[in-house]
């Protein structure tokens, strides 16, 4: 089978890639406007809730070392494009 380079990932490339990673982890993604993009290899980042955030800035933010509320995610970035 020859795979379809429109894509960066396929099911089976992705659960091999989250059976890696601590498997109670939350699992978020980056977004903004309409459509689906292709996205990057899945990372483990610590983020905090902001929850009163306006809808385009998402109710998770970076997290420094010092946020005691802070807790590690999984993040599915969508592929960002410029053109």
């Amino acid at each position: 089978m020859v795979k379809d380079t429109r894509f960066m990932f396929t099911v089976k490339e992705l659960m091999e890639i989250l059976a890696t990673l601590p498997p109670d982890l939350p699992v978020v993604t980056t977004g903004y406007e309409t459509g689906y993009e292709n996205f990057y290899q899945p990372f483990v980042k610590r983020l905090r809730h902001e929850p009163e955030n306006m809808y385009y800035d998402g109710q998770f933010q970076d997290a420094d070392d010092k946020d005691t509320e802070a807790f590690e995610v999984v993040i599915i970035e969508r592929e960002r494009r410029d053109d």
